[in-house]
């Protein structure tokens, strides 16, 4: 196994090569093995995807057992690990800086902190208040002995607030935070993304699956973006073929789903050392 210095070095250089990378989303150990196996370089985890694996709503899960979850994945895979830490779990910039700690010493090799309150009356931090949000984070992870990769979110998309013009000048503030690495989920359309992209001098993180427009990774890659993430998608995919399976029994009494199943070989191959 690499030692975790190693992994957030080889996790750094890939943010700095001519073209994006893929970063999946496992939401257990099972699956960030397999997608080990399958050759993508580096993985993240998802809050929703271990929120849902654990009977839980998105945003329910403390950071206690979300630290657990961070340590087993990142000792289960030789691939650097790139947290989903949500909004730092508290609103105080010391909560933020405190969470990459944790996220740190549970073996990620970076994190994500979001500018997203958890408050339906109320989703997105002032501007100001989110930077000093992350300048806090980047200061706790600049004290780490290696080079932890901090990724500023803005969440303005994801909370019915399509604001370009906000959402850069958020992603500005960030990176003049320090934040390595920006991330606008669900932007609405390719211009937006290159727009982006051309607005900021740090690797851009964008994710598909969710809301927003659907391009490839060369698409992407030929607009700048330097990483690309699914989030919840790989989960939601499973579920749903879980559920259409479970409501075919259900409501049908047949079994046509199992055609579809991989077979024991197959994921076994997969997790075999």
């Amino acid at each position: 196994m690499r030692t975790q210095s190693e992994k957030a070095h080889a996790f750094r250089a890939l943010h700095q090569r001519d073209r994006a990378f893929l970063i999946p989303n496992p939401w257990d150990v099972g699956t960030a093995r397999i997608l080990a196996q399958l050759g993508f370089e580096a993985l993240a985890t998802t809050s929703m995807g271990l929120a849902f694996a654990v009977g839980q709503l998105d945003n329910t899960v403390g950071r206690e057992r979300v630290m657990e979850h961070l340590s087993s994945l990142s000792s289960a895979t030789d691939l650097p690990i790139s947290a989903d830490l949500e909004n730092g779990f508290g609103d105080a910039p010391g909560q933020a800086a405190e969470t990459i700690r944790l996220a740190a010493a549970a073996g990620a090799v970076g994190g994500s902190i979001e500018d997203a309150t958890c408050r339906a009356n109320d989703p997105i931090y002032p501007r100001e208040f989110a930077t000093e949000r992350i300048r806090a984070a980047v200061e706790a992870a600049r004290a780490v002995p290696f080079p932890f990769t901090v990724t500023a979110r803005a969440e303005n998309y994801l909370h019915a607030r399509p604001d370009l013009k906000d959402t850069i000048a958020r992603l500005q503030s960030y990176q003049d935070a320090g934040a390595d690495v920006l991330y606008a989920p669900c932007l609405a359309t390719r211009e937006d993304i290159a727009t982006v992209v051309r607005s900021v001098d740090r690797p851009v993180n964008v994710v598909m699956g969710l809301r927003g427009v659907q391009l490839s990774l060369a698409e992407l890659s030929a607009l700048g973006v330097k990483r690309v993430s699914v989030g919840s998608t790989l989960a939601r995919t499973a579920l749903g073929a879980f559920l259409r399976a479970a409501r075919e029994m259900s409501e049908s009494g047949t079994f046509e789903f199992a055609q579809k199943a991989a077979t024991p070989s197959e994921i076994s191959t997969l997790l075999r050392d």
